[in-house]
């Protein structure tokens, strides 16, 4: 089922944010850019896992969308540490490439969510 493959995606995801923003603060001394990566890149499981207690399935769409924005927003903290010469060019491949399908799976969500009649 998706929900799982998303939820477990999710959380290795926030594994490796956190790993790097270890990285960041502590060996190339970022902080700025570092915590909003930190922040958006967490939230993506954070709300995942609250979509799977949804209110309603108007409720389940909401939280997950939530979660692509942060998906969205991550990736945008990604590619501006990689321009800015924070992370290079494997890790940014590497973590883009993880976010790309978490992105995929989130939107395949909510459109299946959308189209359905009943809760995923």
């Amino acid at each position: 089922m998706k929900e799982n493959a998303i939820k477990d995606k999710s959380f290795a995801l926030a594994l490796r944010i956190i790993k790097l923003y270890q990285y960041l603060t502590e060996q190339k001394k970022e902080f700025v850019l570092s915590k909003q990566l930190l922040r958006s890149g967490t939230a993506i499981g954070a709300m995942i896992r609250e979509a799977q207690q949804a209110e309603s399935k108007a409720d389940f769409i909401h939280k997950f969308s939530i979660a692509l924005k942060e998906a969205n927003e991550t990736e945008y903290w990604i590619e501006l540490l990689y321009q800015s010469g924070y992370i290079d060019q494997r890790g940014f491949q590497s973590i883009s490439s993880d976010l790309a399908e978490i992105l995929k799976i989130l939107t395949s969500i909510i459109k299946t969510a959308k189209n359905n009649n009943h809760k995923l």
